[in-house]
């Protein structure tokens, strides 16, 4: 197979930034995405409906009028998120999900939930009004080993969840390890997950084999291959509970290169591409368009895309840097895979 062709797919999981930041990625997600959910982890965080409707109109603003790309808002979940907030979410059809960061698990997570017994009533209004939770499922207590915190996050938060709020819809975001893909399928139609091109094309050992390589370095971090080869078959698979979220997340270089590097990965330049690669290395293409361009839709309950995009077999190298921005100005952005050659490109 030389050309695919596709619905556009949507993106469930995008991280866009802010101010130059943002007007600088905003335009590659456009370009292959229709929509996207985008986090709310800003600084401050977007925790209102006020806030979350006014950072849409920033990236609207920051795109060509014509390019057709939907931002799909976000709450930002913390111990004092009212059940009259969600309300208001849900009422203005702009904010689509509420977002789940256990406070410390990841960037700009010291806001999050201390204990989910404080936003319990909340979690009662959104599985009442059928606004989605999205977790990021690490426990990040101390004691709990960085590989392990994905399973305690099941054992001790999600299934106790989901078992007192059987009726919320909840996307367990970025899924890492087989024991995650094997309690996701093997749960309720309310419960479905994301899986990120790196979680599906590297294990550990491209971040920490020959010394320590930042730009593999993401949280949660890749798992060793057994856990890879687990998440490649759930997203193959057919299943519509696993759906294309990039988790595409910019840094400056020097950010990433520090002493103590950021997590996060910038795949948004290349996306579909990524996800091709690794749907062909399972010998699986016919699977792609569900997992990328019709699973998510249903399970948010909105429209599937009716415009395609095609692929063609072509290779060409990722560039070394992308021009980006931060608070202190130019700074370069190193994307996923610089300077590798990709088999796959998008033309339309």
């Amino acid at each position: 197979m030389d050309q695919l062709t596709l619905a556009r797919p949507d993106d469930w999981h995008l991280h866009l930034r802010d101010g130059p930041a943002m007007a600088a990625v905003a335009p590659y997600s456009a370009r292959q995405f229709h929509r996207a959910i985008v986090m709310p982890n800003l600084r401050p965080p977007v925790t209102t409906t006020e806030r979350a409707l006014a950072y849409r109109q920033r990236i609207l603003d920051a795109l060509p009028a014509d390019s057709g790309f939907q931002p799909l808002m976000t709450l930002y979940l913390t111990d004092n998120t009212s059940a009259g907030e969600v309300r208001r979410a849900k009422s203005s059809g702009h904010i689509h999900a509420v977002k789940l960061y256990p406070a410390g698990a990841t960037t700009n997570s010291d806001a999050g939930v201390t204990d989910l017994a404080k936003v319990d009533d909340t979690l009662a209004t959104m599985a009442e009004i059928g606004l989605p939770l999205l977790v990021h499922g690490e426990m990040t207590r101390a004691d709990i080993d960085v590989f392990d915190r994905e399973k305690a996050f099941i054992d001790h938060q999600l299934a106790p969840l989901i078992e007192r709020h059987p009726r919320l819809k909840v996307v367990f975001e970025h899924i890492t390890t087989r024991d995650a893909a094997d309690f996701v399928r093997s749960s309720g139609p309310n419960l479905a997950a994301t899986i990120t091109p790196q979680h599906l094309l590297y294990n550990r050992n491209a971040m920490l084999v020959g010394g320590m390589h930042p730009h593999f370095y993401c949280l949660p971090v890749l798992k060793r291959e057994s856990h890879r080869q687990a998440l490649l078959a759930a997203a193959t698979s057919g299943s519509p509970k696993f759906f294309l979220g990039t988790d595409s997340a910019p840094h400056t270089k020097d950010a990433k290169e520090s002493a103590c590097g950021c997590a996060g990965i910038f795949s948004a330049h290349a996306a579909i591409e990524l996800y091709a690669s690794a749907f062909e290395q399972a010998g699986a293409l016919d699977k792609l368009e569900g997992f990328a361009s019709h699973f998510g839709a249903d399970f948010y309950g909105l429209p599937r895309n009716k415009e395609q995009v095609t692929l063609v077999r072509q290779d060409w190298r990722v560039p070394d840097t992308l021009p980006f921005a931060d608070d202190q100005g130019e700074a370069p952005l190193v994307p996923f895979l610089a300077g590798e050659t990709l088999h796959w490109k998008l033309v339309t």
